[in-house]
């Protein structure tokens, strides 16, 4: 077979990936979910296994998947339109629903213009490709996303336009900008809103203040730009994010439809100008079909939800609720990184133990994430649990409750 010494070699790699801790174990596939009871919220099975399990590893944080009103909108959009566009956005595959939810997010955010993406990975790999030139100079958080690290790969930054400042270190930022070579024309400094290893956030204010310091050296000026993914829809007094809990917002927002809203999709938000460049010449918009009408509609619906009364309801039990999971684990004195976003890490500071822990809980009725080395650095490694609205004070009990088990505990060492 042609693919006999391909897949010889590929096994080595996975081999050394396992070594490393870095290979990902066996997908489990959910195979359906129990709805709420009142006293519990939803439950999902997963096959091979005959008991119910509570999601504490979910991003869709104001539980909106199963709003009857979204599952209905997006039935009548799939009726109407169809399951799929039949073509890229240039060639007949824009619909009415894909203009009606950039005109939304745009306004929810508030820029003037948004342009959607099948993804948040997709949108910031396309806002690389339509701003990077050779005289870009590019400045991150050293704890970004996955998806905006390999966003300035494939733009081609080379490693003499990019600076790295220590997360959150607005002084360490201040010298990325001082050592940008002067023949630079334009500066971004890109972050993440929300930081989803650790559930802490951008000091957006900050970075933004200090941008504007430097705004004047450069023939474009110096460009914020925010991943707010994990925070749009779940975070701030109104759900509007990071830029909200901080009161300053970035040039341009990335985000996605994908965690809070509970649907499919991500998008950029700017101005006019920057909206068209990425629409000319991002590579993920130009060259893949868009999201389903139907996906398009349920998302509009969910940002009205979020903009609604019930939205403000939804959100002050998911704040109550991740306060519950807050000082629960401070009243066991267990180890986590302050914070009210729904990212409630707990720090076990060992890979060995981490592992043990999460096959604990899985076993318990629990599905939780460990991230251990070297997806965070060695001492860091911890439990993620993810608050959502549909979570209830008896849920946030019943993980508490077995946490303080004391052979859970032993098993922490």
């Amino acid at each position: 077979m042609a693919l006999e010494r391909l897949d010889a070699a590929l096994t080595t790699e996975l081999q050394h990936l396992a070594g490393e801790g870095r290979s990902k174990a066996p997908e489990r596939i959910i195979t359906g979910c129990l709805p709420a009871d009142g006293a519990h919220g939803r439950r999902y099975t997963i096959e091979g296994y005959d008991r119910p399990f509570l999601r504490m590893n979910s991003n869709s944080y104001l539980s909106l998947s199963f709003h009857p009103a979204l599952i209905e909108a997006a039935d009548r959009a799939g009726r109407r339109y169809g399951v799929g566009p039949g073509a890229v956005r240039f060639i007949d595959g824009t619909f009415a629903p894909h203009i009606a939810l950039e005109q939304r997010i745009a306004r929810f955010v508030g820029c003037p213009a948004a342009r959607i993406f099948n993804s948040a990975y997709t949108a910031n790999c396309g806002l690389a490709l339509a701003l990077a030139t050779p005289r870009t100079h590019w400045i991150g958080d050293q704890l970004n996303h996955n998806s905006i690290i390999r966003a300035m790969r494939i733009a081609g930054v080379a490693s003499g336009n990019k600076g790295i400042y220590r997360h959150n270190d607005i002084d360490d930022l201040r010298r990325c900008l001082d050592e940008v070579d002067p023949i630079m024309e334009r500066v971004v400094v890109i972050f993440d809103g929300v930081f989803s290893m650790r559930g802490d956030h951008a000091p957006i204010d900050r970075i933004v203040g200090l941008c504007r310091a430097y705004h004047e050296r450069f023939r474009d000026g110096v460009i914020t730009v925010v991943d707010d993914s994990h925070g749009i829809g779940a975070y701030g007094a109104t759900g509007r994010g990071t830029a909200e809990v901080c009161g300053a917002r970035p040039d341009i927002v990335v985000g996605t439809f994908g965690k809070a809203f509970g649907v499919n999709g991500g998008f950029i938000a700017a101005s006019t100008t920057v909206v068209e460049a990425v629409r000319q010449k991002a590579d993920t918009y130009i060259y893949t079909n868009p999201l389903g009408a139907a996906d398009c509609v349920a998302a509009t619906g969910a940002i009205d939800i979020c903009d609604s009364g019930e939205g403000l309801a939804l959100l002050a039990n998911l704040q109550r609720r991740t306060q519950q999971l807050r000082a629960g684990l401070a009243a066991l004195g267990l180890e986590s990184i302050p914070g009210p976003h729904p990212i409630v890490p707990l720090l076990v500071r060992d890979t060995a133990a981490t592992r043990r822990l999460v096959t604990r809980l899985f076993d318990a009725g629990v599905l939780a994430v460990g991230l251990t080395y070297p997806v965070v650095p060695q001492g860091d490694e911890t439990i993620r649990f993810q608050v959502n609205a549909g979570h209830t004070e008896a849920d946030i009990d019943f993980l508490l409750s077995y946490l303080d088990d004391q052979a859970f505990k032993r098993s922490n060492v």
